[in-house]
């Protein structure tokens, strides 16, 4: 099945190429609700689905004994840019459970923010595991090994300890089983990464939304980390990025999280609803303006959050000089 144009980049007034992707809706007892392309074809959520595997964390009680707040919890939930709060939060994670940026599994590259990498360039430092922008997701993964007593080293493996724990969980919201039939890829920090339908996907969510069908204690772990992103979405994401904004303007009422390769998942706890996206030719610009079209679909807004959301609908595109030369837009609805 080939995958509907969603998106429309123009250039003035003429449009200049598009966007084709799948994205489907799901409330928490797996119904559709709405969807569009292939949905059902198994997809790489890759980091979208942070929540997920965030839960052993919470789950074991590692967060509570090491005092995590909101800003921990959100960090381990987090694509950060590896700015100086990101960077020092995942630090102190590690200090708590007695661990350093050593433990770290997850590789060095740069930090994501062009504001964040001029700094630290200009400091003289060197990128560390900590400016990863999966630093946080490790960070949750080692104290979670440390708490319960688990080796740490090589904790990336499919078949560590650790892994396998996130495997289940994420197998148990989503539905999908995650076996030896199952596609398995290494994700960009060197964990596996499960190839997922989208629908499955979407009915997770709508579970992360609701707490539905998960039990008592995966339901508060849920709600919890809904709660610290919302309270924290900058340690989602940072500065100027689509996940802290999108969070920042509409609080408990959505979170959102992307994912590499152009993929999307959201929960919207009013609507006990679940969103999975993703763009075909993976770019999170028209990604982006997919699940800024669907959340504004779902959610009620007053006028003056409207007015505000809409530039993430139809995102202006500006030249170096600071011009406006055209925009993207949504075609579907």
């Amino acid at each position: 099945m080939t995958d509907p144009v969603l998106v429309e980049v123009l250039r003035g007034i003429s449009v200049e190429c598009v966007h084709r992707g799948a994205a489907v809706v799901c409330d928490a007892t797996g119904r559709v609700v709405f969807a569009i392309g292939d949905v059902e074809r198994a997809i790489y959520p890759r980091s979208a689905i942070k929540v997920l595997q965030a839960l052993p964390l919470v789950e074991s009680g590692a967060a509570d004994r090491y005092g995590f707040g909101a800003a921990e919890l959100a960090l381990a939930c987090s694509s950060h840019g590896g700015e100086e709060r990101h960077v020092a939060t995942a630090a102190g994670m590690l200090a708590k459970a007695g661990l350093g940026e050593p433990d770290l599994e997850c590789g060095s590259h740069w930090p994501s923010g062009a504001a964040a990498t001029h700094a630290l360039a200009r400091s003289g430092g060197k990128p560390s595991a900590l400016h990863n922008n999966c630093s946080g997701k490790h960070a949750g993964f080692v104290c979670f090994a440390c708490a319960q007593d688990i080796d740490v080293r090589g904790y990336v493996g499919i078949d560590h300890k650790v892994q396998r724990f996130v495997a289940e969980a994420v197998g148990e919201v989503t539905g999908h089983r995650l076996d030896a039939e199952t596609a398995v890829g290494t994700d960009g920090c060197s964990i596996p990464t499960f190839a997922i339908p989208l629908t499955k996907l979407a009915h997770g969510f709508a579970k992360v939304a609701t707490g539905a069908g998960v039990g008592v204690e995966r339901a508060k772990a849920f709600a919890r980390l809904r709660a610290a992103c919302a309270a924290e979405p900058f340690m989602v994401a940072g500065s100027g990025r689509f996940c802290t904004d999108v969070m920042g303007l509409l609080g408990t009422r959505a979170f959102v999280k992307t994912g590499a390769e152009g993929v999307f998942c959201a929960a919207l706890p009013e609507q006990g609803l679940g969103i999975a996206l993703k763009c075909a030719d993976g770019a999170s610009r028209a990604s982006e303006v997919m699940m800024a079209t669907l959340l504004r679909k779902l959610l009620p807004m007053d006028e003056a959050t409207a007015a505000k959301f809409g530039r993430f609908v139809t995102p202006v595109m500006k030249n170096w000089n600071g011009i406006t030369v055209g925009g993207l837009r949504p075609t579907f609805s």
